[in-house]
């Protein structure tokens, strides 16, 4: 549940047993274990007492209309449904949502998240101890139920498993009249809820599981099953050459600033005071990220330093008292924002260290490596779109002018002066400037001009190998199919490369925004031999 924006959630006995370790040093918890009371069909509900409506829309602000839409999806009790596909940002409130919901219905189901259960085998066994409530501990070695490594042999032990988790829901049902029941898991119906599915693409065979795990609903034919899949990427980036059931979107947005606002004012002790904290840092902070575990690990210092200068943390602060905390506060909140901003950055750095290791590796036994490929494939166009992206985003528009004139960009006749150690520094500072701005946005009249500008200069004309791999030739590239340049451009969009905002009240159309890293954009520009770097504008 690491990827969520709300306060964390008890998780059941199951969960925490079933994916429990051994503890050598803690011998009591061990006897513990042992004498726990076995499992029973309840155990597959979550939490031991149901909530309102009421109580799971203000559980999760702003997320009220997802909420309503899976509450339609999963229908009236022992409704069939189609699977479903829940989808949006890291912490965006998925799987709290859909926890939160199952407390609310007190259905069963089964949870299992790819983070956790990493490789094929470890999901398969995860799933069976959950449907065949078996609790791994000393006295079974920590060992699963049934071992289980191929797709084939865990349909055959899923079916069996759930044809017995069934049968005992309807005898469930039959006992739910006594008042001791309330407790109990409602309908006859269980479901099975995968999260973090993106991370199955990096495993062995990954594109073989996805489809498995698609064609599950088509395999198992049990209308008593309901299949959810949550995942950070979007359905666009699953499509597989076979058919299968397509599951139903839901997609869940970033939070608004207010949005924000709510989740971090939960369970504060003095309302007033973390207000006025939020006023000075939110809105800052909301430009580089809005996901709610990285703006609470930031906050969480920083609003330390913010009352540092209070004897009393019970005071409702004054308008005097709250310039004094902003004064004290506003050194930190630089180096925090840098902080922030640079962790994608670390590891970034992190992977590309990995990537020269194992060139390096590859090298020494003699494999051919290439920096300059892509490891995915796209069109000449769609690369030549995702450069002016990029340069739109990267380059102040008032310079579109001087970069990109008929000789294709800077003129080299000039001498350049030698800079001094006063314009290095200023040109450092506006580099840091530029950076935490992030990406700018631009319009789609701005991209095609740069787009026309790029392509009609002679030495950056597509090769053959461009116009073999599905790209424009000739003259269309720049007079004709702006159709097709519309095609790509709207690809791009769905792949996130690019991403499309809402419409500017001053210009009346939607503004675009890069999404590519500079690293990216440089590699996509060297498989091009186009000469990105020339075309950057560095704030010097």
């Amino acid at each position: 549940m690491g990827d969520e924006g709300n306060a964390q959630t008890p998780r059941r006995t199951t969960r925490a047993s079933l994916s429990s370790t051994p503890n050598p040093s803690n011998s009591t918890g061990k006897l513990n274990l042992c004498n726990q009371q076995p499992l029973t069909i309840d155990d597959l509900a979550y939490g031991d007492e149901s909530i309102s409506f009421d109580d799971l829309i203000s559980s999760l602000p702003g997320r009220r209309a997802q909420i309503i839409e899976l509450l339609r999806i999963l229908g009236p009790l022992d409704s069939p449904m189609f699977p479903v596909f829940v989808y949006g940002g890291a912490s965006t409130g998925k799987t709290s949502s859909i926890l939160q919901i199952f407390k609310h219905l007190k259905r069963p189901f089964v949870y299992c998240s790819c983070v956790t259960c990493y490789s094929p085998r470890i999901l398969f066994e995860s799933v069976l101890n959950q449907l065949l409530l078996h609790r791994r501990n000393e006295s079974n070695r920590y060992l699963s139920v049934k071992r289980c490594e191929k797709p084939s042999d865990f349909v055959n032990l899923l079916q069996e498993a759930l044809r017995n988790v069934v049968d005992s829901l309807k005898g469930n049902v039959v006992k739910s009249s006594s008042k001791k029941s309330m407790g109990r898991t409602r309908g006859e119906m269980v479901y099975l809820v995968f999260d973090n599915l993106e991370l199955v693409r990096e495993w062995d065979k990954g594109s073989n599981i996805l489809s498995f795990m698609f064609k599950l609903y088509d395999i198992l034919k049990m209308p008593e099953v309901g299949l959810i899949f949550l995942s950070n990427a979007s359905p666009d980036t699953y499509y597989l050459d076979t058919g299968y059931v397509e599951p139903v979107p839901v997609y869940f947005p970033d939070y608004t600033e207010d949005e924000l606002r709510q989740i971090l004012m939960k369970n504060q002790e003095n309302p007033k005071l973390y207000t006025s904290f939020l006023e000075v840092v939110l809105r800052p902070f909301c430009r580089v990220t809005r996901r709610v575990d990285e703006l609470s690990t930031a906050f969480s210092p920083l609003y330390q330093i913010y009352y540092e200068p209070l004897d009393d943390l019970g005071i409702v602060p004054s308008g005097d008292v709250k310039r004094e905390l902003f004064s004290h506060l506003q050194p930190h909140i630089g180096p925090s924002l840098n902080d922030t901003f640079r962790v994608e950055n670390r590891l970034s750095s992190e992977a590309s260290g990995k990537t020269n290791k194992w060139k390096g590796i590859a090298k020494k036994m003699g494999v051919s490596e290439s920096s300059d490929e892509i490891d995915f494939h796209m069109s000449a166009c769609a690369k030549y779109l995702l450069i002016c992206a990029f340069l739109a985003s990267k380059n102040p528009a008032t310079l579109d002018a001087s970069l990109f004139d008929s000789t294709g960009g800077f003129s080299n006749g000039k001498r350049k002066r030698k800079s001094s150690e006063k314009s290095k520094e200023k040109k450092e500072t506006a580099e840091q400037d530029l950076l935490l701005k992030g990406p700018g946005t631009f319009p789609l009249e701005r991209l095609l001009a740069i787009f026309q500008c790029i392509v009609s200069v002679s030495e950056c004309l597509p090769d053959d190998e461009a116009q073999g791999d599905g790209g424009l030739e000739g003259e269309s590239w720049t007079n004709g199919l702006l159709s097709h340049v519309l095609l790509e451009l709207s690809s791009l969009c769905n792949a996130n490369f690019i991403s499309k905002g809402g419409s500017c009240p001053l210009e009346g159309a939607n503004r675009y925004r890069s999404m590519v890293s500079e690293a990216m954009a440089l590699k996509v520009a060297r498989s091009l031999k186009f000469p990105l770097s020339k075309y950057l504008y560095r704030g010097g």
